[in-house]
């Protein structure tokens, strides 16, 4: 069996160790396999704008006022939201009920953990 590390960027298996980073001879991409493997980790995991893990129930509050189409006024900065249930694989990964707004889809990068 061979220890052969495909490229991430073009899968080529044509890569070698070059001091502590791989090289495809392919593409000429060069990574830090360790890197690739955390994140590889991280992969499938909703995260919120500071990188701390949401779980579906957990609180959160909007970090940015974010504008709402159809509604006069944006969601607030500081805006609290409760109850949010995620739904990974999707732009819009984070559903929830904001008071004075109803159900909404917001996104995770504008999101921090309460």
């Amino acid at each position: 069996m061979s220890d052969t590390v495909l490229c991430p960027k073009c899968s080529s298996e044509f890569t070698y160790p070059s001091d502590n980073m791989m090289v495809c001879s392919q593409c000429f991409y060069e990574w830090n396999p360790e890197e690739v493997a955390a994140e590889s980790a991280n992969e499938g995991k909703i995260l919120d704008s500071n990188g701390n893990e949401l779980q579906d129930g957990d609180s959160v509050v909007v970090v940015k006022d974010l504008p709402v189409k159809g509604a006069p006024k944006p969601v607030k900065a500081g805006t609290k939201v409760k109850n949010i249930r995620l739904r990974p694989g999707s732009d819009h990964n984070i559903d929830c009920k904001i008071d004075g707004f109803g159900a909404m889809a917001l996104k995770s990068e504008f999101v921090k953990k309460a």
